[in-house]
């Protein structure tokens, strides 16, 4: 079993979210957004370390108010950057020596199933960097700043498209390689693309979304108890069908 280091990026400012504060504090049920998607790795034989990072405005605020739940899940506090890829780039320098990969994975995606975690990092044991992503469907506009459609584009352009989601794990060679770079890119994949290393893409579920707006909340607040869960491991019985 492949140790894997965990970084959860929490800096944004989440503007669009509104409200006043960061969306990782937003609440689904009575817990803020970000300690349901460090919950989904805390409790993981395979992970050696979470680092989470936030923003220098959110720092007092996180160890102030849930200081607490950080030490109890073993939780890296690490100050971000001003983008992404900064963010991501102070978060490798607390990557222990014995994480053979490293998962990247929003603080805004809650509704992360034990499944699909399980499916992501053994692709990435495997190629060496894997991500999750689902497939776009539907009818594709393109509309112009004045709200009206500009054209609909033909299905065979976008037969092969997928929406990136997240985990994405790589190596922690390849990863790293790919943030010493001066490739440019909006994910973490688009960086390892960049210098040349393929990604293998493991399905993912629509559920996993990304928390940008108030809807986005509520969604997640009512699918989060569909997620499925992990598989069980049947006790061994000398007597019972299908293990003689």
């Amino acid at each position: 079993m492949a140790k894997v280091a965990v970084i959860v990026p929490a800096a944004g400012s989440g503007e669009r979210f509104g409200g006043g504060q960061n969306k990782i504090f937003a609440k689904i049920g009575t817990q803020p957004m970000f300690l349901r998607t460090l919950e989904a790795f805390s409790s993981r034989d395979d992970v050696c370390k979470i680092i989470l990072v936030c923003s220098a405005a959110d720092m007092g605020d996180m160890k102030e108010r849930y200081g607490g739940n950080l030490g109890f899940m073993g939780v890296c506090l690490v100050e971000g950057g001003q983008t992404r890829s900064q963010s991501v780039r102070n978060a490798l320098a607390e990557v222990p020596d014995d994480a053979e990969l490293i998962a990247v994975h929003d603080a805004a995606r809650p509704c992360i199933a034990q499944p699909w975690i399980d499916a992501v990092f053994a692709e990435a044991a495997k190629t060496s960097a894997a991500m999750l992503a689902v497939p776009i469907h539907g009818t594709i506009k393109r509309v112009a700043e004045s709200g009206v459609i500009d054209a609909t584009l033909p299905r065979e352009e976008f037969n092969n498209l997928y929406e990136a989601q997240t985990p994405q794990v790589f190596s922690r060679e390849i990863l790293q390689k790919a943030y010493d770079s001066d490739a440019d890119a909006t994910d973490d994949a688009g960086l390892v693309e960049a210098i040349g290393h393929p990604v293998s893409v493991v399905p993912g579920d629509p559920r996993n979304i990304k928390v940008t707006t108030p809807a986005d909340l509520a969604f997640a607040t009512a699918v989060i108890k569909t997620l499925p869960k992990p598989k069980e491991k049947r006790p061994f019985h000398p007597f019972q069908e299908g293990q003689w």
